[in-house]
């Protein structure tokens, strides 16, 4: 990659016209997957990217480019066209590149490029074979590998000079059993910011059980009943319901755009005294950490709500420019082609006093959800509908019977106003999280915690 002095001349070119600000993200990726369908391995897929990305802000304005070509020529021929597309007075800069050092670290035993071909297949050609061996009723099994090795320089005109590499590896597998006609499945996932020494710490056969055992139990399932009732999400739920229902909506774009129901609530109580919210890129391993972000502001951790009082938003550059603030280490991109925005990282509830057999225990009747599936969420509103893929009816205060088909639907900030207990435990789950037609890798947790009452979308008792 270009070298300091020649990335200070492409900044001086992008903002010799005019401009606010200048910045240039570099990014040499290489990735590697594997696909088994069908019981056979289908794909085999490695590949090589790379680029660059110019970014101007003029105001509020952003102007943005991107090329393949990283010789010097290359960035100086896309920053002659967007200095001809700035307004302002010409400038004669002096820009002075300074490098940054991590505050954090990640050590990597195990680098996913130093692993062959053939050992990253028969991963997934044994998590496949074990996955069907189970059960005759598991009909179909899907294994997926992936692991990308990351190269970032990123440079501006306030002299931010970085250099940085993320490596990810995840592995996911999804199985379909059949009975009487009957259709269920069972998926897990397990990555992280990590090499291949992962997938030895967090064991594939252990993934295949998991996944198969949800789908057989939910062919065992009842239909689950509907109504308003308490629900108990277990921390192996993951961290859906904080990412949808709560996260986005405190990322500082979507409330500068008025499209947050977390708008002017600084300071206010909008959740719980049990509730504390968290983004957290630092964390080792998880699959949204990293060292900087995508406009080289060091990772960090940020509490957005703190004992049910809002303390405040994940910025990035720009938005944290437009109050004043301080990015929080939120910019993300999913490549080159792409300008940064404010993205969640690794986002949590943190965990509490209770212990969780005790939160079950308390609860007379209601659901527990152990897995939570897709869903939709109104930003603006907080309203949500999420699906549960392993549910059980707690009567009682025992787990009974396993339920299908249960949905979820509230609003996120009402919903954790009338959090009454929340557990000592925290379960994370990965995921690539889409907005504005970007995706990026990120992880979300929660501890077990009791809604007292929630809608149940399933069969009208």
């Amino acid at each position: 990659m270009l070298d300091k002095n020649d990335l200070q001349e492409v900044l001086k070119i992008a903002l010799k016209n005019g401009g606010d600000f200048a910045e240039i993200y570099l990014e040499r990726k290489k990735t590697t997957s594997v696909a088994c369908e069908a019981n056979k391995i289908e794909r085999v897929v490695t590949g090589n990217d790379v680029g660059a990305g110019i970014r101007v802000i003029t105001g509020e304005n952003t102007l943005y480019a991107f090329t393949n070509d990283l010789s010097k020529k290359g960035l100086t021929d896309v920053a002659e066209v967007i200095s001809r597309a700035t307004q302002g007075a010409k400038k004669d800069l002096t820009i002075d590149l300074v490098k940054s050092k991590p505050d954090v670290d990640f050590s990597i035993l195990k680098r996913p490029e130093e692993v062959s071909i053939d050992s990253k297949v028969e991963v997934v050609e044994k998590t496949n074979k074990l996955a069907r061996s189970i059960d005759e009723r598991i009909k179909q099994v899907t294994v997926g590998y992936g692991d990308v090795v990351q190269k970032v320089t990123i440079a501006n005109s306030e002299g931010v000079f970085v250099e940085d590499e993320r490596i990810r590896t995840r592995l996911v597998v999804n199985a379909v059993a059949v009975e009487n006609g009957q259709i269920q499945t069972g998926y897990e996932a397990v990555g992280g910011h990590a090499g291949f020494d992962y997938l030895e710490m967090n064991q594939p056969e252990d993934l295949a059980r998991q996944a198969v055992g949800r789908a057989l139990l939910m062919l065992e399932a009842k239909p689950a009943p509907a109504g308003k009732m308490p629900v108990v999400m277990a921390g192996e739920a993951g961290g859906t319901m904080v990412h949808e229902a709560c996260g986005h909506g405190l990322e500082a774009d979507l409330v500068q755009k008025q499209l947050s129901v977390y708008r002017g609530k600084k300071g206010q109580q909008v959740a719980s005294e049990l509730i504390s919210v968290i983004d957290d890129g630092t964390i080792c391993q998880k699959y949204g950490s990293f060292r900087f972000d995508d406009e080289g502001t060091p990772s960090q951790k940020t509490v957005l709500i703190e004992n049910g009082v809002l303390k405040g938003y994940m910025y990035d550059y720009l938005t944290a420019k437009k109050e004043g603030h301080k990015s929080t280490g939120n910019g993300r991109r999913e490549s080159y082609q792409d300008r940064p925005i404010p993205r969640m990282t690794n986002t949590y509830i943190a965990p509490g006093k209770d212990k969780a057999e005790d939160i079950i225990r308390d609860t007379k009747k209601g659901l527990l959800v152990k897995k939570m599936g897709g869903g939709q969420v109104n930003t603006t509103t907080g309203d949500f509908v999420f699906e549960v893929t392993e549910g059980y009816l707690i009567k009682n205060g025992e787990i009974t019977m396993p339920v299908r088909g249960a949905t979820l639907t509230g609003n996120g900030p009402q919903a954790l106003t009338i959090v009454d207990a929340v557990g000592g435990d925290l379960g994370f789950a990965i995921g690539t999280c889409g907005k504005d037609g970007q995706g990026v890798p990120v992880s979300d947790a929660q501890p077990t915690l009791r809604i007292p009452e929630l809608i149940v979308g399933g069969i009208l008792d």
